[in-house]
């Protein structure tokens, strides 16, 4: 892991322009205590997960952002969670003008494409942070479920986590960074990562996250989000009354629970990104077809059957229609 010493020490170095957005007013987003705020005011995240792959293809495309983002609209989702920065400027502006604000997640290791092991994700920051379409900046999704990739020892994530924070900060004072944790972290992982000023935790506890709130209230005073929640709409059993097969109001029941009780724990928890806006059939095998099937660390907790069936997790299906969970989103987000 020395390498990434190296490569951050000379990032660092490295001054990028920062490119002009018509020289707008640009917003300020920090961290008080135990809240997000915008422009001095707080923001309650009303999110979804977002990675667009079409029908028959392994690959993001933005191809129907415009569909997606009046769909969004309509659901009262006012922040969207991307895996891969965004590159498009044009599509950017998009998200800016439909008034969705977007977090930006880098992965460690993808290739040099913005990602924290070549040290290329500080380039980016410099090229969007004075984009107002962008809330925060997000580093990894659920490394800590991985120590394998980083030389078997998961310390190894957080000192390159807390370094990589610290060279955010160095280079853009207006928005906060953030980490997308698999579930709580424990106090090793929080006292090294003193550079991380809100934590996304991905978290499947049923239909009841609620006690994971009461635990990050006596381990941490920063502020938290859920940067996965949420249900899929298949059953692999029958359980709770609810059939086997595709079954849409399972996802909806579970799903209004689960945002219910976010709501009701705000003062603590800074908001939610339900996974996800749509139906994934590139996950689990096929991408011509939905396959059942599929497998995430830790996700047992998953409603109703404690399977994760990944093609199954969208608001929405494949084919831009609404599911009923869709409509459970439409109703608390826009009260």
């Amino acid at each position: 892991m020395k390498i990434i010493n190296i490569i951050i020490a000379f990032v660092s170095f490295i001054s990028v322009e920062s490119t002009s957005y018509n020289n707008y007013e640009i917003d300020v987003v920090t961290t008080f205590k135990r809240q997000l705020l915008l422009n001095n005011i707080p923001y309650f995240i009303k999110g979804v997960c977002y990675h667009p792959v079409p029908k028959g293809s392994t690959k993001r495309s933005f191809s129907s952002i415009d569909q997606d983002l009046s769909l969004m609209k309509e659901a009262g989702i006012n922040t969207i969670r991307v895996y891969e920065p965004i590159d498009q400027i044009e599509v950017l502006n998009k998200i800016e003008q439909a008034g969705i604000k977007v977090i930006i997640s880098f992965g460690f290791n993808q290739n040099g494409y913005y990602d924290i092991l070549s040290g290329t994700f500080i380039d980016y920051i410099n090229k969007f942070k004075n984009h107002n379409a962008i809330l925060f900046w997000e580093l990894g999704n659920e490394y800590n479920y991985h120590p394998e990739w980083f030389d078997g020892d998961v310390n190894n994530w957080y000192d390159a986590l807390n370094k990589s924070a610290l060279l955010i900060k160095d280079n853009d004072k207006n928005h906060p960074v953030a980490t997308a944790h698999g579930e709580l972290p424990d106090s090793e992982a929080l006292s090294s990562n003193t550079n991380i000023d809100i934590w996304g935790l991905n978290v499947y506890r049923w239909d009841d996250p609620s006690s994971i709130f009461k635990q990050w209230e006596l381990v941490s005073d920063k502020p938290v989000y859920l940067s996965e929640a949420g249900s899929d709409s298949y059953m692999t059993i029958e359980k709770n009354g609810y059939l086997i097969g595709e079954n849409q109001k399972a996802q909806a029941d579970a799903n209004s629970k689960i945002i219910d009780a976010v709501f009701q724990n705000s003062e603590i928890v800074s908001g939610l990104f339900v996974f996800s806006f749509l139906d994934g059939l590139w996950k689990a095998g096929n991408p011509e077809k939905q396959d059942i099937g599929g497998w995430a660390p830790n996700s047992m907790g998953v409603p109703y059957d404690g399977a994760p069936n990944e093609e199954f997790w969208g608001i929405i299906d494949i084919d831009r229609n609404k599911k009923e969970t869709f409509n459970v989103l439409k109703d608390k987000f826009n009260r």
